[in-house]
């Protein structure tokens, strides 16, 4: 199971590229920026927020991703 950042720091982290807001899934940080639709690997707990690390993930992963991530927060 994934290790979850502290909000603390995801309230700081944003994507390199488009400095939008990020969200934790599992091992990946997934931009909200549709127009990038980056996603950047969490490895031993830190972040890797360099851009020729991370990956372009295809239009709907990247619908489903978000569309999760309402889902849960509208669950709590």
């Amino acid at each position: 199971m994934a290790q979850t950042l502290d909000p603390e720091l995801m309230e700081i982290l944003v994507c390199p590229e488009s400095h939008a807001r990020l969200e934790q899934v599992g091992e990946w940080l997934y931009s909200t920026d549709p127009a990038t639709r980056r996603r950047y690997p969490i490895r031993e707990g830190i972040p890797i927020m360099l851009i020729d690390e991370s990956e372009v993930v295809d239009e709907a992963e990247f619908k489903r991703i978000m569309q999760q991530v309402q889902e849960k927060r509208a669950n709590g």
